[in-house]
């Protein structure tokens, strides 16, 4: 097939699937605002302020409603991220063009839904449904963080607010991938950046601004910080351990 093909038949499934989601994912909202608006009001004012408060709730119902069926269809469809590949961008073939459709459709429900429910329960639940393999107790406080499929995380894991975690990574025209495995307990402070392939053990911190590189090894019990990560010696690490940065 050629390139053309591919890439027209890549757009138009994108269209197609996240139009249907989304429209789906409005209907619990769309249902409560109207059985709101249809009520008799003695007042307008009241109906207007009726249905000013019934916004929130609605928008919520889409949000959670948005994460599901995006979960449901990426799974269904068998968007994900191949794991432990290289795919030239340039080729773009049916591996990568599958990729570009997982990304979009993670990328819609950041969108729409992340702000509302992240460092909550529901957002946890979101990337397990959407492929991330998840311990109990783990706390996600970031947006930025993809191919959810390739995660790996361990029980009370604990992501601070601005860490970029993802299982790909582009060099020179080729988007290369590998999982993250997170043990037990381990905390990755705000603002961290954690590169592919990256391992770390049970209890592991890594402090604020941080930049772990690709396939980083991380010992269990231990503590780093800098760009990139070196660890810190024990006396030198209780402070860290005593005020933890995580967002």
């Amino acid at each position: 097939m050629s390139v053309r093909f591919r890439v027209t038949w890549t757009l138009l499934s994108v269209f197609f699937v996240e139009c249907l989601v989304f429209g789906l994912a409005m209907l619990p909202g769309a249902l409560l605002w109207e059985f709101f608006a249809l009520r008799t009001y003695p007042f307008v004012l009241v109906r207007i302020v009726v249905l000013s408060m019934a916004f929130v709730p609605a928008y919520g119902l889409f949000a959670f409603s948005l994460m599901v069926l995006s979960a449901l269809s990426t799974r269904w469809l068998g968007w994900r991220t191949p794991v432990n590949v290289d795919m030239p961008i340039k080729a773009l073939e049916w591996p990568l063009l599958c990729w570009v459709r997982y990304m979009v459709s993670v990328h819609v429900v950041r969108l729409f839904a992340g702000s509302v429910f992240r460092a909550t329960p529901l957002w946890t639940f979101y990337l397990r449904l959407n492929g991330a393999r998840l311990g109990r107790g783990v706390y996600v406080n970031s947006l930025a963080i993809n191919d959810h499929n390739l995660l790996e995380f361990g029980d009370r894991v604990v992501i601070g607010d601005g860490v970029h975690l993802s299982g790909h990574t582009v060099e020179h025209g080729v988007v290369k991938t590998a999982a993250v495995r997170l043990g037990d307990h381990v905390t990755i402070g705000l603002g961290t950046v954690v590169g592919i392939g990256v391992q770390a053990g049970a209890r592991c911190q890594v402090g604020a601004l941080s930049l772990v590189p690709k396939f980083s090894r991380l010992k269990a019990d231990a503590t780093y910080v800098g760009a990139p990560v070196r660890e810190l010696p024990p006396d030198e690490a209780r402070p860290l351990d005593s005020h933890p940065v995580i967002g």
